[in-house]
């Protein structure tokens, strides 16, 4: 097998840090071809769909990459703005305020961001990192709960990519946040924020759904914890908002197919509280990170019409957490947490410039050219 290009090598090059943030991606335009384009790479991920090849490609190749594209393009384009898909952008944003963070905090470290599926790809960041000659690298999937559709498959990217490598880094994962205090307090900030300024549905009888994408049934009786950990990030959320279990509920959106997915479903939920007569609802979705089309478009806008369509009163969607200060904070102490033991301050990058030195001497000592 062929390797990937390196680098030149130079003895005195400082080996550096990096992190690569990783989201699921998006499409380049809210147009049929690039959302085609974007779901065939999406949907021929093994561990989105765990569909035989021999029965799956015929109906994505033949029905969904045929009918979805056009229809999905719609829904995007009801949702990009001027600079872009709200997803990269909130992403783009949140890469560099997290590196200024970790700048403030005194930490030498450089920050990438990569999409599992569209641009920029995980080849290109790896490639750039390679460029920037990164010993060690920590790969932060996007996804506070862990499961094997989301964040397994950004570990399968990096490893094919790794396995073309010939210099490999050393590499740190983080498997989750969904329970880390300082993501929880992002939340909690982010409900209190809302609320200051459009007051609580539970003021006016109403509830609080925290609404998580959804996966099969099966993922869980097969032992994919993603589940257990919304469930745990929603009671975190809900005990730090002081609310009862009565206050608020959970529920799993996106259902894809006919397949049994993780109960209850967002849709029908909201049209039951809407026939309950509830008088407002508040909507937020903590497993997103960044705004995108299942928050601004499923649940701002089909939820609404869902809600009241069946007689629900108020209805308000709380954003995600996208590039508030609570959040990037939180993130911070995520890279500061998997990173001790790697040499990530300046006053440690500092302390090896003189070592460099001495290893250029002596490797020209040996014969070495530089």
């Amino acid at each position: 097998m062929p390797f990937l290009s390196e680098s030149s090598f130079t003895h005195d090059t400082p080996r550096r840090t990096a992190v690569l943030l990783v989201n699921l991606g998006t499409p380049d335009a809210p147009e049929a071809g690039p959302v085609r384009r974007y779901l065939k790479q999406f949907l021929s991920d093994p561990r989105v769909v765990e569909i035989p090849r021999l029965i799956w490609w015929p109906i994505l190749n033949g029905i969904i990459l045929t009918v979805r594209p056009r229809k999905s393009a719609a829904k995007y384009a009801t949702i990009w703005s001027p600079a872009g898909s709200p997803l990269k952008v909130y992403s783009e944003r949140q890469t560099a305020l997290l590196r200024g963070y970790l700048g403030e905090r005194g930490m030498d470290i450089d920050v990438l961001l990569a999409m599992r599926y569209g641009e920029p790809s995980i080849d290109a960041a790896l490639a750039e990192l390679r460029a920037r000659h990164a010993e060690r690298l920590l790969i932060v999937p996007m996804y506070p709960q862990y499961s094997a559709t989301t964040t397994a498959t950004v570990f399968d990217a990096v490893h094919v990519v790794l396995a073309q490598t010939r210099n490999v880094p050393e590499v740190r994962w983080v498997k989750h946040f969904h329970d880390h205090p300082a993501y929880i307090e992002a939340l909690r900030q982010s409900v209190l924020a809302y609320w200051k300024k459009h007051g609580r549905a539970q003021d006016a009888g109403g509830k609080l759904v925290m609404s998580f994408h959804g996966v099969p049934r099966r993922t869980l009786d097969l032992g994919d914890p993603y589940h257990c950990e919304c469930h745990k990030t929603a009671r975190l959320l809900a005990t730090s908002l002081g609310l009862s279990k009565d206050e608020y509920m959970v529920s799993f959106q996106s259902r894809f197919g006919r397949a049994e997915w993780l109960q209850p479903y967002t849709a029908p939920l909201l049209e039951q509280l809407g026939r309950a007569g509830t008088k407002r609802v508040d909507v937020i979705c903590p497993g997103f990170v960044a705004d995108c089309l299942e928050t601004l478009e499923e649940i701002a806008q089909e939820g609404k019409e869902e809600f009241q369509g069946t007689g629900g009163g108020e209805y308000h969607y709380i954003p995600c957490l996208n590039d508030t200060p609570a959040f990037i904070h939180a993130l911070a102490d995520v890279v500061q947490q998997h990173t001790q033991g790697w040499p990530v301050s300046r006053a440690e990058t500092a302390r090896v410039e003189p070592l460099l030195r001495e290893q250029v001497a002596a490797a020209q000592s040996l014969g070495a050219a530089r």
